[in-house]
């Protein structure tokens, strides 16, 4: 089997204990008044769940192979040395990094660098449009969510209130 179905079979038995959890286990602590709600907490993790499963299955199954052979390569396991895993790796750090850092510097600072340091770690040499498309871009977010969604996001770091 292709890595690429390997892959998807993790993938699938991920979601499935995802749709698990989002169909058996988060409905039953609901109180009784959001039972009667047409939309309930636990709605987008059910349609990502089942999103993930049947895209998962179609990659497994093999229904996104053509049946022309096409000129592009497949991922080729024995050779995993020769990609750019530590560009990966490094991602997922800052990812982590990103998740631990969120409440310290604000959200606006810690999208700020998670942004531009991705950016840069990806090769990104324009730092003067760097910074100013994640400065709009955070800022942006943040004004969606805080004040159209009206969900409280702490915007600067604990020291500063």
């Amino acid at each position: 089997m292709a890595l690429d179905r390997w892959i998807a079979l993790i993938i699938l038995v991920i979601c499935l204990f995802y749709g698990y959890a989002a169909f058996f286990t988060m409905d039953a602590s609901l109180p009784p008044f959001m039972r009667r709600s047409p939309i309930w907490p636990s709605t987008f993790p059910k349609v990502l769940a089942v999103l993930g499963i049947a895209v998962a299955l179609w990659i497994v199954l093999g229904f996104e192979k053509s049946d022309t052979t096409s000129d592009a390569v497949d991922i080729d396991y024995r050779r995993l040395h020769e990609y750019k895993l530590g560009q990966a790796l490094i991602l997922l750090g800052l990812m982590v990094a990103y998740a631990l850092l969120l409440r310290p510097f604000g959200f606006l600072g810690a999208t700020f660098g998670f942004l531009s340091l991705s950016a840069i770690i990806l090769g990104e040499r324009n730092f003067l449009m760097l910074g100013a498309f994640c400065a709009l871009a955070t800022y942006g977010v943040w004004y969606l969510v805080q004040e159209v969604l009206g969900i409280f996001l702490r915007p600067y770091p604990w020291f500063l209130g």
